[in-house]
């Protein structure tokens, strides 16, 4: 391994591993946003804020090159507070994807602020106390209730908690053999982890100080909100910047275990992937067919960059590139991302090999993007 991609995998492991321990449901992101406005202010990154939360940084570019936006989520899946019980016991509605089958017995954290977090745990009926008949039923989630050892309604709201309060499953982060990393929101601090590593590359793109006008296009950095909330954020931000061309980084569902073995050809630690096709199938019917010009980009820098590039084609799979690509005339659109295991779960997987080949694809095919970047249809 160069010295320098071994520079770049420790950098990801340590911001992502960071990102991993902030709680950050849907619409509540602001801690997470902080950490990584530090972040890129410590190398001379500057960044803004919208009405929405979105984190944007931005790197002039070539006037007439198309213009670019690559982003993440920063967000994550969960509940919220819907009622305290009298004896202390807190019952939620659901925010997001969260799968009924991982909800027993999981740790979480009632997000009330930073240092005054309560710890819980979602209840599970005693086995000895289980009926034959229970015993092959999982709970949906009006029906589970959260313990955090108080005894009374007044004790709970004493800690600060009340109805609407954020709860995350615990934050947490496992190290697992060779550089494969297991925790809490791999979906999408992994994402995050990637869009700062591109900023490090974009700060110092052509020798060039951040914010200096460059050859290549102009790139805005976006970190994302309420993506797992019906895929909000990321579209306000599209709106505001009005892209030539989307590029969003997220999750590619990895079939390298025997329950998703015929889903596809993902593999974990195979590479970064590139999605060629994704329906939601449920409730939206939406998903992206990506741009040829986009697909045809990532091919040639893959190639070019001896990177190995894996292939995805998936139903039951939604981002929010679905609803960027439809802003002002079209956009672009193509979702790259990682290989990951366990999606929605409290303990996600990736490798950090695919997450440094995610950055380095990235960085390469903003390179390719000049002023004679084609993006016409049939021509």
């Amino acid at each position: 391994m160069r010295q320098a991609e071994a520079g770049m995998r420790d950098r990801l492991r340590a911001d992502l591993a960071a990102l991993m321990l902030i709680p950050g449901l849907s619409g509540h992101e602001d801690r997470v946003a902080a950490a990584i406005r530090a972040r890129l202010a410590a190398i001379g990154v500057p960044s803004r804020t919208d009405r929405l939360g979105n984190l944007v940084a931005t790197f002039p570019g070539a006037a007439d090159a198309p213009a670019v936006m690559v982003f993440a989520h920063m967000d994550q899946l969960g509940f919220f507070v819907r009622r305290i019980e009298a004896d202390g016991l807190i019952r939620v509605e659901r925010m997001g994807g969260v799968p009924e089958r991982a909800m027993a017995a999981q740790a979480v954290t009632l997000c009330v602020g930073e240092g005054r977090d309560v710890a819980g745990i979602i209840a599970n009926k005693a086995h000895h106390a289980t009926t034959p008949d229970e015993k092959y039923q999982v709970l949906r989630a009006p029906e589970i209730t959260i313990d955090t050892g108080h005894v009374s309604k007044a004790a709970v709201e004493a800690a600060g908690v009340r109805i609407g309060t954020p709860v995350v499953w615990q934050p947490r982060v496992m190290a697992l053999a060779a550089d494969r990393i297991a925790g809490t929101s791999v979906d999408d601090r992994a994402g995050c982890a990637v869009l700062i590593e591109i900023a490090r590359g974009l700060a110092g793109r052509q020798g060039g100080q951040q914010g200096a006008q460059q050859d290549g296009p102009t790139v805005h950095l976006v970190f994302a909100v309420q993506e797992e909330f019906n895929l909000r954020g990321a579209q306000v931000a599209a709106q505001a910047l009005r892209p030539d061309i989307a590029i969003q980084i997220d999750l590619m569902l990895a079939s390298d275990t025997p329950d998703m073995a015929d889903r596809g050809e993902m593999v974990l630690g195979g590479g970064p992937g590139m999605s060629l096709y994704s329906f939601h199938g449920r409730g939206t019917l939406n998903g992206v067919i990506p741009h040829p010009a986009m697909v045809a980009l990532v091919e040639a820098t893959a190639a070019a960059e001896r990177i190995a590039l894996q292939r995805s084609a998936q139903v039951g799979v939604l981002t929010d590139l679905s609803y960027v690509q439809l802003v002002g005339e079209g956009v672009a659109a193509i979702d790259l991302g990682f290989p990951m295991r366990y999606s929605h779960s409290a303990l996600e997987c990736c490798d950090l090999a695919d997450l440094e080949g995610l950055a380095r694809l990235i960085l390469a095919a903003l390179a390719r993007i000049g002023p004679g970047f084609d993006l016409i249809r049939g021509g």
